[in-house]
């Protein structure tokens, strides 16, 4: 892989093969596997490079593969590295580029990345792990992979930590700031009201209105403290559709009518990898100003949302309602 990085350095393109589309790839392997075939998957490690400058954008080289289905049919005019990835075999590598101008041309008027500039090249390096023959196998494989994944990314975590609860406790102690008390793995609680009633622990459902700012300079990035706004409601400790780490964690503090503020370190709030199209730095830290509505064993019903129709569409949908009405004074006996 690194001899293969090392060519991808290389400026000349001389060596370089073309497919339909245009996209030029360079294929290194000797090794006697069959061509991958559609419907087989595919496992990968993969770099992502700026041909001028060689940053690398995105690699899962010690991070988790990426699981790619082979497709039977590549549109010729796809200007892919999917076109490429049908072409190779197990144990393969290979470096596919792509012209900035040519992926220009190809999305006329639709957004590109700021990293894209014309004359560059985007370049891939990928090397061909394994090649299963069924959604199944890769399935049980994926399955291992993600497991090591979640380890790895575990340990990165709290590697981040020990640096971002130094920071934190440098910050607190800056702003005089002496009732925030740590809790969990590195969040900071001040707790202005406990509350009273069920603790909001492992398990229950708590509702909870709050207002975010992020604390390198205090800006306000979402707000649900207006009664009129919709209460978040999600259940302590849950792995699916829960909160991030650092808000769970916070307001295990708190009971019913609890307040407080919760100082999130980076790596408890969205770390490394923000949300997409946020404007979140990586390992941002976070403040919630949060007050605890309710804490309860079960699920609350779900808030009734009105919906509001346009005039001309709500008029046309009584004018139907009273009609079926009148129809139906007709049908009585008597009538």
């Amino acid at each position: 892989m690194a001899m293969v990085l090392a060519f991808a350095s290389c400026k000349n393109n001389v060596d370089f093969k073309k497919t339909k589309s245009g996209v030029m790839y360079k294929i290194f392997g000797d090794t006697k596997d069959s061509v991958v075939k559609p419907g087989n998957i595919m496992k990968i490690n993969y770099t992502i490079k700026i041909g001028s400058s060689d940053s690398v954008l995105q690699t899962s080289v010690g991070k988790l593969p990426l699981f790619i289905p082979i497709e039977a049919n590549v549109p010729p005019e796809a200007y892919s590295p999917l076109e490429v990835f049908g072409l190779l075999r197990k144990g393969d590598s290979a470096v596919i580029v792509q012209l900035v101008d040519t992926l220009l041309k190809k999305n006329p008027g639709g957004q590109m990345p700021p990293f894209f500039k014309k004359g560059d090249k985007l370049v891939t390096v990928v090397k061909v792990l394994n090649v299963f023959s069924s959604q199944e196998l890769a399935a049980k494989d994926r399955e291992v992979e993600t497991e090591k994944e979640q380890v790895r990314m575990q340990k990165e975590i709290e590697d981040d930590l020990v640096k971002s609860n130094a920071d934190m406790t440098a910050w607190l102690a800056k702003k005089n700031i002496t009732t925030a008390t740590k809790t969990g793995r590195g969040t900071y609680v001040e707790v202005k009201d406990p509350g009273t009633g069920l603790q909001a622990d492992s398990g229950k459902f708590v509702t909870v209105r709050y207002e975010g700012k992020t604390l390198e300079d205090g800006k306000v990035f979402q707000s649900t403290l207006d009664p009129k706004s919709q209460a978040y409601t999600f259940q302590i400790g849950s792995k699916v559709n829960g909160s991030i780490a650092g808000f769970d964690e916070g307001l295990r503090v708190f009971k019913k009518g609890g307040k407080g503020t919760l100082y999130i370190p980076g790596p408890l709030a969205y770390g490394k990898n923000p949300p997409q199209g946020s404007s979140f730095k990586p390992n941002a830290a976070l403040i919630f100003d949060i007050v605890m509505e309710n804490v309860s064993d079960t699920q609350p019903a779900a808030p009734q949302q009105q919906q509001q129709l346009p005039p001309e569409i709500r008029e046309q949908m009584e004018k139907q309602m009273r009609e079926r009405q009148q129809q139906q004074q007709q049908k009585k006996p008597g009538n």
